[in-house]
């Protein structure tokens, strides 16, 4: 439950007691018609005043409602306000200041409420960055007509909103497939107990002997080695370096933002070709979780990247660290703006246990930073490990944009009629808390 809002009476000319004060006292000392006369006037006023404020601090109310509870960025976030003066004098004027901690939104305005009255109205903006911000508390001020005193208001309902990074098409960039045996394409050598053979080929060095098959090497007169299909497909794991020491460009336009964009965007296709995905960062915290299938776990890797920022943890390090828990197997996708290479050396000891990497290189230079990323991706080559060099245009497209829920679009029929042909998919308010 809620805690109920506060009210404060703050006196705004402070001049006024002392007046009424000494006009009291030259009526005791020296009556006089006139100080009677300024007495009533300035007291009642005084009193007047008073009373009017105290009514409003009593009867003026706020209900603020909001659409959805969570978005992602682009989206339309929508909240409704209800003014509400139970009292029979009007709130001439009421001040509402927002302290809500979503960039470029205010619910801030001017309004005023007539007594026995409610005013309503709605306030949209765009979601334009990720993270977990605050709708919310909210002051009202407001006074009586004279401007003796201001009543202040304070509504802790408040609520969290979650903003998750967009997640878009990335039709260009290709996940090698993992080492189970068949993957999707028959392996040279394979070491995982699979249940269909796909055929045959020459044994060769590093082949494990439990693989060949006697039979076909009699007949050929050469050892023979059983290639295998049909095996379940290999897990994705999402590797993001946030190691401040080589982002390069600011805010939306930078590679920590664009490759927390690409590791959203490859979770949710992994997940939606029946994947396992698992995600590992390490910014300012570790952002670690083990590679799952279905809605949720995409929802999981949402929040979990709508919260991270960069910290001081190298690649190298998150990939020595990561190495025991990957298992045997898996697709790993490695995103980074690093151009040093000195990464590649730990990236080549997961080789060895089988992974399979596919790098994504952010290229600074795209970015306004510096360095020379084809030098790495030569390095990357040479080992024969699959890359892609990927700019900041790649995602810059107005295509890539999202923005989807809150958003209404119609369509004008022949007849004249119009119909939405997108809408909402929840359009429920829910109050603030």
């Amino acid at each position: 439950m809620s805690a109920a809002p506060t009210a404060e009476i703050r006196l705004n000319l402070r001049l006024l007691p002392i007046l009424v004060g000494a006009l009291l006292l030259l009526q005791l000392v020296w009556p006089f018609g006139g100080w009677r006369l300024l007495l009533a006037g300035l007291g009642g006023t005084w009193l007047v005043a008073y009373l009017w404020a105290r009514s409003l601090a009593h009867s003026l109310r706020l209900v603020r409602e909001m659409r959805f509870g969570w978005a992602q960025v682009g989206d339309t976030l929508e909240e409704r306000f209800t003014l509400i003066n139970h009292s029979w004098l009007p709130a001439l004027w009421v001040e509402i200041v927002d302290h809500s901690t979503l960039p470029g939104y205010t619910a801030s305005r001017g309004i005023g409420a007539s007594g026995k009255q409610e005013n309503r109205w709605q306030t949209r903006g765009t979601c334009s960055r990720r993270g977990i911000f605050m709708l919310g508390p909210t002051t009202l001020r407001c006074g009586d007509p004279f401007g003796i005193y201001t009543v202040c208001l304070r509504d802790p309902a408040s609520a969290t909103l979650t903003v998750m990074p967009p997640v878009v098409p990335l039709p260009s960039i290709e996940v090698a497939p993992g080492s189970y045996a068949g993957d999707g394409h028959p392996r040279p050598a394979t070491y995982d107990r699979t249940v269909n053979t796909g055929g045959i080929r020459e044994y060769r060095p590093g082949d494990s002997p439990r693989w060949i098959h006697w039979p076909s090497s009699a007949h050929h007169g050469s050892l023979m080695v059983r290639l295998f299909d049909g095996a379940p497909v290999s897990d994705w794991w999402i590797m993001l370096d946030l190691h401040a020491d080589v982002q390069a460009g600011q805010g939306q336009s930078s590679t920590e933002e664009h490759g927390v964009i690409l590791a959203a965007s490859l979770a949710d296709r992994g997940l939606r070709l029946g994947r396992s995905v698992g995600m590992i960062a390490y910014g300012k915290e570790l952002a670690w979780l083990p590679a799952q299938p279905g809605d949720l776990q995409r929802l999981r890797i949402l929040r979990a990247l709508a919260q991270i920022s960069a910290g001081r943890h190298p690649l190298a390090d998150l990939i020595e660290r990561a190495r025991p828990a990957l298992g045997r197997g898996p697709s790993l996708v490695i995103i980074t703006p690093d151009t040093s290479g000195r990464w590649v050396t730990a990236l080549l000891a997961l080789l060895r246990g089988n992974a399979v990497p596919t790098v994504l290189l952010l290229e600074p230079s795209s970015f306004g930073g510096s360095g020379n990323m084809q030098a790495t991706a030569a390095l990357l080559a040479k080992q024969g490990i699959p890359h892609s060099i990927i700019t900041r245009e790649l995602l810059d497209r107005p295509e890539m944009r999202p923005g989807q829920q809150g958003t209404w679009k119609w369509r004008t029929l022949a007849s004249g009629r119009v119909i939405p042909i997108q809408q909402p998919g929840d359009t429920g308010w829910r109050p603030l808390r």
